[in-house]
């Protein structure tokens, strides 16, 4: 569809679905708002490219971007909001400069996400676990749930406003995605890059799968405490060492007799400890330092295992082990531990390159789901913490239980994110991916600027995963997900299936054809699939090209694929740099040879105002649709009590949200919630959110809508004095030409400011820097918008029938800078404006353009030779002297109940010719309008008698060193009582800046995180400015009062 067709339809559309017509509300209400405007945008298709024009377009003339795809069991949060509040408004400014964009929406199937909340379903509504179904049953059951909840998400986006094109959504595990995952993997295998190995891996026994590691959440210990994990009646005790004995074996003496209590006690031992005593059943080895003397001689020697009567543990050497820590004994369980793993496999290869056999065994203790196997006599089929109970009451019986203390350095115990179960390391065969070719081309794109990734600091993290970078394992045990397209060959002979044989093909009948292929099978043999399924993140790390139709679509010429890819950028949390982002460039290196985007943009992760992760453990998750539609205090505090929060926690929370949210969090909108986020990306790695910021834009949403409704009802009364039922609306040329005799100082100010946040919103965007470009808007509007021009022009417009050319020009300004003001921030805001820029259409002429805002162009920076860096200039200046007024009139206290009669004198001294005429001329006029001020008088330097009696009866303040001003407070201020305020102000920021300049000088301060310490800096920043106004104004009204001894 074109440009014009889906004008065409929009406007169509406007007249049925809104209430335009009818008269503006007295206030912004989001929900009013925020109602219509996304069914009218999808429905118009104005966010599906133009694919006729597309085509013929560069890369640098598209902007092309996928939305990380959310698990499709989800439900909106915070980071979700920001990424789409990013991707968002760069997709709505690249569209507004001409660009054709292309937003790709999609849902990840998130296997074990899923798969965990449809079995947690199941077994509270049916009573039944997954293994009382079929994998056929199963998965329908799973199928079934995604159908009827698996869409919420995406309805949540629609939400925010966000402008993707919903023609193209994806599922990761739809047929057409399917397929690019078969041939990814098959491609992979054929090549050597895909293979099988048995290896440790992280493994959830109460999910019965291997994890990834961004599955895996890591609990702090530092005390002996005892932790609950499902499937085990008790809790578990964890934080501490257990210290124990190994019998030396004595030669020519029977197992038997080492454990008799009278010889135990005397023979030679050697202790070691740990904290899972239950892996001493996988123990095969006691490792030394080799320059340990201590215990030079029991190298070679064997201990006797108190439980397994056939396992012999030998003593070795290795230089991993610490002879300073612990007794310097460390005992090696290789199935069960990566340092272990490791040492074992050194010592096995030496024991290959010398010939001898005293190779360890890799001993496996756990089955699948947790219990202890077969390998462990007794202690078979116990759940292993069980298990763990029994061995110390077993070795404290025998007499090798030395000692159980606390571990004396704090302990990290991996936790699995879906079950919360603790992870075991577990020899497991897998299939993985060697990772290595792709990473180090990864690593040349980012040094040679091919790639680039922003901001830059996040290289770091990129080299370090990538120039460390470990064979990836792609396999996991669930039944959700794309089933591994790789086939076992099954001899009919037994004897022949000694060695494993594995194929990859997209269907068992190719398999068998690979079979023969590559094994030059003649006799009967049969296949049979992996039950394994991929890794969720090897699947979503083909998105940048699968969505596009690859591999089928890869060589059609006006395809998706030969439009759109290599795409433009990839904007995701900085959490997932790896886990995510590297994978997909690796593996678009892989599958196409090309890099699959050109840029990497990182954003921080949101957390809560203090500063903590959100995590519903500490029960400080906010929804967004909570922020955006509002929710009582009550409310808030009813959630808490959902989930698994101990009540210690819940009262916590419910203390936080009493002092965060005492009324509860008021309805803000997706507009304001938008922008707050935005804002927020200055911090850098994490977003401390404060909702009351959010609210802040709500208000700021109110003083847009405010200005509007002032600007049409003045525009409509220029129409009415004219008898005109349309406001025609000049070019910048017809009014700078036809009407610069009008033209006024405050025309020229705005309109310059207009020009410079043109200008910096898109130098903003174009370098991602989002809060830039909400701080240039922002301040537009707020500050010099609505705070200042619009108090100017309002007597143009009452004066009227004296002056209309007067009025007639500032509608012509007011007019732009509304209009142009609403494109600048419709990226951000894109429902309010949307709203308002409709309403502008209804008073514009006949030749204003047409649509939506959405498609609106983006304003070209205008010049004109009174719009200089020299307007911009006076207008400091003039702000300036506003600015020190108000300042001083808020520590006297004077507001405008009183409607109190205050004088100023401004006095000059060496100012050059152009700041001292717009001071004589616009000043008065300029400052008695912006502040409270009843009359404002220029008083010449020279003029010596006028400026003593100013001395004996108003308070002097500086604006700079050249110009400065006498204020006549008004008779109802009684300056003693002030000068006692100002004070008591005085010494509370000089005790609240000495505390903070306190902490700065404490040695612990260097572990305070960088974050605290920029809030730190920014107050003491503050303080002291606040302090030295203070101590100016005290100075100055002191010299007026006569203070009692």
């Amino acid at each position: 569809m074109t440009s014009l067709d889906k004008v065409k339809l929009f406007e169509s559309l406007l007249e049925k679905k809104t209430g335009l017509s009818m008269e503006m509300a007295a206030t912004y209400n989001p929900s009013d708002v925020e109602s219509h405007w996304d069914s009218i945008w999808c429905e118009s298709q104005l966010f599906t490219p133009d694919n006729e024009r597309a085509k013929t377009l560069k890369s640098t003339e598209k902007f092309v971007i996928a939305l990380p795809p959310p698990n499709v069991t989800g439900r909106l949060h915070l980071g979700h909001t920001l990424t789409a509040a990013i991707q968002d408004s760069l997709c709505r400014f690249y569209r507004m400069t001409g660009k054709e964009v292309l937003w790709i929406p999609g849902t990840d199937h998130a296997g074990i996400a899923t798969q965990s909340v449809v079995e947690r379903i199941t077994l509270k509504e049916e009573k039944k676990t997954l293994h009382d179904f079929s994998r056929e049953e199963f998965l329908k059951k799973i199928w079934d749930w995604k159908e009827k909840h698996g869409s919420a998400i995406c309805s949540q986006f629609r939400r925010l406003g966000c402008s993707l094109d919903w023609s193209r959504e994806f599922f990761t595990m739809s047929k057409p995605m399917s397929k690019a995952v078969v041939k990814a993997f098959v491609d992979l295998f054929n090549k050597g890059y895909i293979f099988r190995k048995t290896r440790l891996v992280s493994w959830s026994c109460h999910l019965r799968t291997a994890l990834s590691d961004i599955e895996v959440d890591t609990m702090e210990i530092d005390k002996p405490t005892r932790i609950r994990v499902p499937g085990h009646e008790k809790t578990v005790e964890v934080g501490v060492l257990w210290h124990f004995s190994y019998p030396i074996e004595q030669p020519d003496r029977s197992y038997e007799w080492h454990f008799l209590p009278e010889n135990l006690s005397r023979i030679e031992k050697i202790t070691v400890a740990t904290t899972r005593i239950e892996t001493m059943l996988g123990d095969v080895a006691i490792a030394i330092h080799p320059n340990d003397g201590r215990y030079k001689s029991l190298v070679g020697k064997h201990c006797l295992h108190p439980f397994i009567k056939n396992r012999k543990i030998i003593v070795i050497e290795d230089e991993y082990v610490d002879p300073d820590f612990g007794t310097g004994c460390v005992k090696i369980t290789p199935a069960h531990d990566k340092n272990d793993y490791d040492i074992a496999t050194r010592h096995n290869e030496r024991c290959q390159t010398c010939g001898t056999d005293e190779k360890l065994e890799f001993i496996s203790i756990f089955t699948e789901n947790g219990e202890i196997n077969e390998n462990c006599g007794i202690f078979s089929g116990m759940h292993r913490f069980k298990c763990r109970e029994v061995i110390e009451k077993e070795l404290d019986r025998i007499g090798l239980l030395v000692e159980k203390t606390p571990n004396s350095k704090p302990m990290q115990i991996p936790i699995c994110t879906r079950s919360n179960d603790i992870v075991e390391l577990m020899l497991k065969p897998q299939w993985w991916m060697d990772c290595k070719p792709f990473a180090k081309r990864a690593c040349d794109a980012v040094r040679s600027k091919e790639l680039i990734i922003e901001p830059s600091f996040h290289e770091q993290t990129w080299f370090y995963w990538l120039e460390n970078i470990q064979d990836w394992c792609i396999s996991r045990q669930l039944l959700w997900g794309h089933r591994i397209p790789a086939y076992k060959v099954i001899m009919k002979d037994e004897t022949k299936n000694t060695d494993e044989k594995w194929v990859a093909a997209e269907s068992s009948e190719l398999a068998i054809q690979e079979a023969i292929r590559i094994f030059h099978l003649d006799e009967e043999f049969t296949v049979e699939q992996d039950d394994d399924v991929l890794d969720t993140w090897f699947s979503s790390g083909l998105i940048p090209f699968s969505p596009l139709g690859w591999p089928e679509l890869c060589n059609v010429k006006d395809s998706d694929y030969s439009i759109y890819f290599p795409t433009t950028l990839i904007e995701t949390g900085s959490d997932i740099i790896f886990f995510w982002v590297a994978r997909m460039v690796m593996l678009s290196f892989a599958c196409t040879d090309q890099l699959p985007f050109k840029t990497v943009y990182l954003h921080a992760m949101v957390r809560d105002s203090q500063g903590r992760k959100m995590s519903k453990s500490l029960g400080n998750v906010i929804d967004p649709i909570e922020i955006i539609q509002g929710i009582t205090l009550e409310s808030l505090n009813e959630k808490l009590s959902e989930g698994n929060l101990p009540q210690s926690e819940i009262n916590k929370s419910r203390e936080n949200n009493s002092k965060d949210f005492p009324d509860g969090i008021p309805e803000c909108g997706a507009d304001a919630l938008r922008i707050g986020l935005l804002a927020y990306t200055k911090q850098g790695r994490n977003i401390n959110l404060d909702i009351k910021r959010v609210v802040s834009y709500r208000f700021f949403c109110n003083k847009i809508w405010n200005a509007c409704k002032f600007v049409f009802s003045n525009i409509q009364l220029l129409k009415e004095h004219i008898s005109v039922d349309k406001f025609e609306l000049l070019s910048y040329s017809e009014l700078f030409s036809n009407y610069s005799n009008d033209l006024q100082w405050e025309d020229y100010f705005i309109l310059f400011r207009l020009a410079n946040c043109i200008q910096t919103v898109k130098t903003s965007f174009e370098k991602y820097l989002f809060s830039e470009v909400v701080t240039a808007v922002y301040n537009f509007w707020l500050y010099e918008l609505c705070d200042v021009y619009l108090e100017l022009v309002k007597n143009r417009f009452k004066d009227i029938g004296n002056n209309f050319n007067a009025a007639f020009t500032a509608g012509q300004v007011l007019f732009k800078c509304i209009e142009y003001g609403l494109i600048l921030l419709h990226p951000l805001t894109p429902f309010v404006t949307e709203e308002l820029y409709q309403r502008i259409k209804q008073i514009a002429d006949g030749t204003h353009s047409k649509g939506s805002i959405s498609s609106s162009s983006y304003p070209s920076v205008f010049s004109h030779t009174e719009l200089t860096p020299a307007k911009d200039t006076e207008f400091k200046v003039m702000m300036n002297i506003v600015s020190k007024i108000r300042s001083l009139m808020s520590i006297l206290g004077i507001t405008n109940k009183e409607k109190p009669s205050i004088s100023v004198f401004i006095l000059l001294k060496n100012c050059e010719d152009r700041i001292r005429d717009l001071i004589m001329n616009v000043a008065p006029q300029f400052i008695t309008r912006l502040t409270l001020i009843s009359s404002t008088e220029v008083v010449s330097e020279s003029n010596s008698n006028r400026i003593e009696e100013l001395k004996k009866t108003c308070i002097l303040d500086a604006v700079d060193e050249k110009i400065s001003y006498y204020l006549r407070p008004p008779n109802q201020v009684d300056l003693s009582l002030a000068l006692k305020k100002i004070g008591k102000q005085l010494s509370s920021n000089e005790k609240l800046l000495e505390s903070y300049l306190k902490k700065k000088s404490s040695p612990a301060y260097t572990k305070v995180p960088e974050m605290i310490m920029r809030q730190n800096e920014e107050k003491i920043e503050s303080l002291t400015s606040t302090i030295d106004t203070l101590k100016l104004a005290y100075s100055n009204i002191e010299n007026l009062v006569d203070l009692p001894k």
